[in-house]
C-alpha cells in the first residue's frame, strides 16, 4: 500500500514538473514579437495594414482557445466581436465615452457577458446542433442591430468616431505608428493571460474534454462548467479584438457580425495550425498578407488564392504551419 501510495506521489509531482516546465519561455518564442518589432521599423508606411493584421492574430487567438484546446466548433464567434466593436463604437457615439483604454475593459466585460449567458445554453449541445446555434446566435444579433438602427446605425454604421489621445499623451498619427504599438501590447497582455491559460490544469482539463469528453465525465469533471469558462474567455477576448478594430478604424458597421468574418478567422486558424497557441500567429499573418496581394492583384477573384491556398493546407499540412515546421524540424535532428 506504501508503495501504490509513494508512486501516485511520484506521478503527481513529474505531473507539476511537466507543467511547471511548459510555462517557461523559450527562446522560439521570442520570433514573433521580434518580427513585429522588425516590421514597424522596415514598414513605417504600412502600419495601418499591420495593426489590423495584429487584431486579426487576437481575434485567431480567442478562437483557439476553445477550438484548438477545449474542441468547441463555432460558426459564429464574430458575435462576440461585433458585441465588443459596437461596445466601443455606442459608447464614443452615443455617450462620448471615447478613453481607449476603459473602452477596451468595458468591451471585454460586456463581450464576457454575452458569452457566458449564450454559452450557459449552447454549450449543452455539441457538433452540427453546436454549430448552427453559434451561427444563428452571430445572426441574430446582428438583425437585432439592423432592427434598431437608430441605435447601431444599421448598415450604414457609426462613421466618423474620435478617441481620446492614448493614456492622454500620445496623438494619432496619420500612418498610424501609435496604433500599431498600442494593439501590439495589448496583444501581448492578452497572450500572456492565454499561454498561462492552457498551460495550467484548467488548460490541461480543456485538453482532456477535447480528447476524450466521455472520460473527463466519468472521472467526476466538471465538463459543462469548465467549457462555459473557457467560452466566456474567449468571448472577451474576441470582445476586446472587435473594440481594437472600432478604435484603429474610426468607425464601425454590421459587418463586423458577419458570417464571412467567423469563416475568416477559423481560416487563420486551420491555417496556422489549431491548439498551438502561435498557430493564430502565423495562420493571420499568412492570410492578411494574401489577402492583401491577391485583392491587389485580382480585385474579384482573389478569394480563388485564398480557397486554393486552404485546399492545400487541409490536403498536405494538416497541423497546419506550424505543423510543417515542426515537421521538418524533427527531420533535421534525426538526420
Amino acid at each position: 500500500m506504501t508503495e501504490k501510495v509513494a508512486a501516485a506521489q511520484t506521478a503527481r509531482d513529474r505531473a507539476a514538473e511537466f507543467l511547471i516546465s511548459r510555462h517557461r519561455f523559450r527562446w522560439p518564442e521570442a520570433l514573433p514579437w521580434l518580427l513585429a518589432f522588425a516590421a514597424f521599423f522596415l514598414f513605417p508606411d504600412r502600419m495601418t495594414f499591420g495593426s489590423q493584421v495584429l487584431i486579426a492574430v487576437m481575434f485567431a487567438l480567442s478562437l483557439d482557445l476553445i477550438l484548438g484546446y477545449a474542441g468547441i466548433v463555432t460558426l459564429g464567434h464574430a458575435a462576440f466581436f461585433g458585441v465588443g466593436a459596437y461596445t466601443v463604437g455606442l459608447g464614443a457615439a452615443k455617450l462620448g465615452w471615447t478613453e481607449p483604454i476603459s473602452g477596451l475593459l468595458a468591451a471585454a466585460i460586456i463581450a464576457a457577458i454575452v458569452g457566458f449567458i449564450s454559452g450557459w445554453f449552447l454549450l449543452r449541445y455539441r457538433g452540427l446542433t453546436l454549430l448552427m446555434l453559434t451561427l444563428a446566435t452571430a445572426i441574430m444579433l446582428q438583425e437585432a442591430g439592423n432592427l434598431r438602427s437608430d441605435i447601431s446605425g444599421g448598415y450604414d454604421g457609426l462613421p466618423g468616431l474620435e478617441f481620446k489621445r492614448l493614456l492622454g499623451m500620445f496623438d494619432y498619427d496619420l500612418y498610424g505608428h501609435v496604433y500599431f504599438l498600442y494593439v501590439l501590447a495589448v496583444l501581448a497582455v492578452v497572450f500572456f493571460i492565454v499561454r498561462r491559460i492552457v498551460y495550467s490544469p484548467f488548460g490541461q482539463a480543456l485538453t482532456g474534454i477535447r480528447e476524450n469528453v466521455r472520460r473527463m465525465h466519468a472521472i467526476g469533471a466538471p465538463v459543462h462548467r469548465h467549457l462555459v469558462i473557457a467560452y466566456t474567455i474567449a468571448a472577451a477576448i474576441a470582445g476586446v479584438a472587435g473594440a481594437l478594430f472600432t478604435q484603429t478604424n474610426a468607425y464601425v458597421t454590421l459587418t463586423v457580425f458577419d458570417f464571412d468574418n467567423s469563416a475568416r478567422v477559423m481560416v487563420m486558424l486551420i491555417l496556422g495550425g489549431t491548439g498551438r497557441l502561435y498557430g493564430a500567429f502565423a495562420g493571420a499573418v499568412v492570410y492578411m498578407v494574401l489577402e492583401d496581394y491577391f485583392s491587389k492583384l485580382s480585385p474579384t477573384f482573389w478569394q480563388f488564392g485564398i480557397g486554393l491556398l486552404l485546399v492545400l493546407a487541409v490536403l498536405f499540412a494538416r497541423r497546419g504551419i506550424l505543423g510543417l515546421l515542426e515537421q521538418a524540424w524533427h527531420r533535421r535532428s534525426k538526420s
